[in-house]
């Protein structure tokens, strides 16, 4: 790498990772690596801090671009290119000064906010080994109430500039605000992650244990709680002021604000109205598959989503509404994940190495949070990629539905590509562990669902394959449901009777999907149009090469570089496949 071209990046590396202490604690760096101290901070919430973050970005973009792109080796001009693509998209994004951005124009929502960030990031991420780690937890106790304190004057400004969330979106946000600060302070997750934890860390004499955990609860009680009944208050100041419209049409600019979000998360220029008709035709060929399936069950009246929600309602599919219902869908959940694991030196010959954990959702995030994330693994291994799955109601995950959630977030999916990305010693830093591109991301998701059942992972579980094809029919449908609700105009109500009368999901479940599309507009389109993207660059290569293609190659050259735009994407694979010759 130039050592010009390298100069740019790292400085961009530096300056991110200076703005993110929790970022540098997720991926778990050394002090040295970070350039500085970060485990007592957090990062500023401010839209100064952004505007900043902006100028900064802008910067490291017009010194990129002096670079002359030819003369670097093929590997960096590979790098160039995505880099380029990131800071464009994100510059775009943050043109647009509501929220975190075009794909993000609500600054507090039943999605967004630190409210939903920081307790979870303080109890799963925040190492407690060390009293120096321990009195960093309580700092950034307090730099949460910061956050707080800043988001909830974005939400007053960005008021007065005609950017308030939809009034489904204020409610769902102040009750789960009101769960999170009701009860005793000592039974905050952010005590109780400490009461947890403590009792382990062999560094802090047991005498001192208890005053962290009273200052925790000093800390909740007379900081936190007030800081989010602030913003408690400010949402409801603001809410008789929102509607029921639920696309971001209506706001000011929404019609470019959508244009910019959806290229930035499919890193395509297509078109609304091409990626709604791309929904609909996959949806009628996902669910032919699914009605033959459903007639081999003896399930034939009524239209296909009506006999999945029958099947849904089946007790053979159904877990106790229990905590020992859950656990046991987590220990069918592992059980599943170890079986798709041995299949995988069929796919690749790079096997990922970071371990995987499953766990719940917690309890006071359920109400608003997906069915499931993933949470990667630090750098240095010390903690292992998680996948979160809500629990909230065992009714949501039929037994038929499982094995695909695990193939997305886990092995193939989320968990089995970034470890890879993170663990290849090829990616430069920038790429490897600061850059994401959900249309990669979220389409490689999506791809590994389908690689498991070319695997034959459902060979033996024909509902399990009817499973995978609904979750198909269930991404198809955003497509539909994003661009219906940002540009068509459509109802919330409507796009959950779309969405409903194409998968049979519950309507539970489907509503905590739309709400979320209209809140993170343009995300939902990532996953298909990626998919759909690498089954194209596939089917070239297969072409091209005929029988000297070799899909384990294919699929290890894809990891290997990483999260990329499409476009970079399509140029790498036919590079490959051209060299093949």
């Amino acid at each position: 790498m130039s050592a010009t071209f390298n100069a740019v990046l790292d400085r961009s590396v530096a300056n991110s990772l200076r703005r993110s202490p929790e970022r540098c604690t997720s991926l778990g760096l050394t002090e040295e690596r970070a350039g500085y101290r970060f485990i007592d901070k957090v990062s500023d919430a401010s839209k100064a801090a952004a505007r900043e973050a902006r100028a900064l970005q802008q910067t490291s973009l017009n010194e990129l671009r002096a670079i002359n792109r030819d003369a670097l080796t093929p590997r960096d001009r590979v790098t160039y290119d995505v880099v380029e693509t990131a800071w464009v998209n994100s510059l775009d994004s943050s043109a647009f000064e509501v929220g975190g951005g075009a794909g993000s124009p609500y600054v507090v929502t039943q999605l967004t906010g630190a409210y939903r960030s920081m307790p979870n990031f303080l109890n799963e991420q925040h190492p407690l080994r060390s009293v120096d780690e321990a009195d960093g937890y309580l700092a950034r106790i307090d730099g949460f109430v910061g956050q707080l304190d800043a988001e909830t004057a974005i939400i007053a400004e960005d008021a007065a500039a005609g950017v308030i969330p939809p009034d489904f979106a204020i409610d769902k946000a102040v009750l789960q605000l009101g769960r999170f600060a009701e009860g005793a302070p000592n039974q905050n997750i952010l005590v109780q992650s400490l009461v947890r934890r403590l009792p382990d860390v062999q560094a802090i004499p047991e005498a001192s244990r208890a005053g962290y955990m009273s200052r925790a609860e000093a800390a909740v009680r007379e900081r936190v709680i007030p800081a989010v009944q602030r913003q408690i208050a400010a949402l409801q100041r603001v809410r008789p002021q929102a509607v029921h419209d639920a696309g971001i049409w209506r706001l000011p600019q929404g019609a470019e604000m959508y244009a910019v979000a959806l290229r930035s998360r499919t890193t395509t220029n297509m078109s609304p109205d091409e990626i709604h008709n791309v929904g609909l035709e996959l949806i009628a060929q996902f669910n032919s598959e699914m009605a033959a399936i459903l007639r081999a069950e003896g399930m034939t009246r009524g239209s296909v989503a009506q006999r999945v929600q029958e099947l849904s309602r089946r007790p053979d599919q159904l877990y106790p509404n229990t905590d020992a219902g859950r656990e046991q869908i987590l220990t069918d959940l592992n059980a599943q994940t170890r079986e798709i694991e041995a299949m995988m030196p069929r796919a690749f010959n790079t096997l990922a190495r970071a371990q995987l954990e499953i766990r719940r959702v917690p309890p006071f995030t359920e109400a608003g949070a997906p069915g499931g994330y993933y949470q990667r693994a630090a750098l240095d291994g010390s903690r292992p990629g998680a996948y979160f799955i809500n629990l909230r109601d065992t009714g949501e995950w039929p037994r038929f539905t499982l094995p695909t959630l695990n193939y997305h977030e886990g092995v193939p999916g989320h968990h089995w590509q970034i470890s890879i990305q993170q663990e290849s010693g090829s990616i430069p830093f920038i790429r490897s562990a600061m850059l994401g591109f959900s249309a990669f991301s979220e389409g490689w998701g999506l791809y590994a669902e389908q690689l498991a059942d070319e695997l034959g992972a459902y060979a033996n579980n024909r509902l399990g394959r009817l499973g995978y094809l609904q979750s198909a029919t269930f991404r198809a449908s955003r497509l539909v449901c994003d661009t219906g609700l940002h540009h068509k105009r459509w109802t919330r109500e409507q796009a959950i009777q779309s969405m409903m009368e194409a998968t049979g999901d519950l309507e539970s479940s489907v509503t905590t999907e739309i709400e979320r599309y209209c809140v993170n507009p343009g995300q939902a389109c990532a996953y298909m149009i990626g998919r759909q993207a690498i089954n194209r660059i596939r089917q070239q290569a297969t072409t091209t090469l005929g029988p000297r293609f070799d899909l384990k190659t294919f699929h290890d050259t894809m990891l290997a570089n990483g999260a990329v735009p499409l476009s970079v994407l399509e140029r790498v694979l036919h590079d490959w496949a051209a060299a093949q010759g």
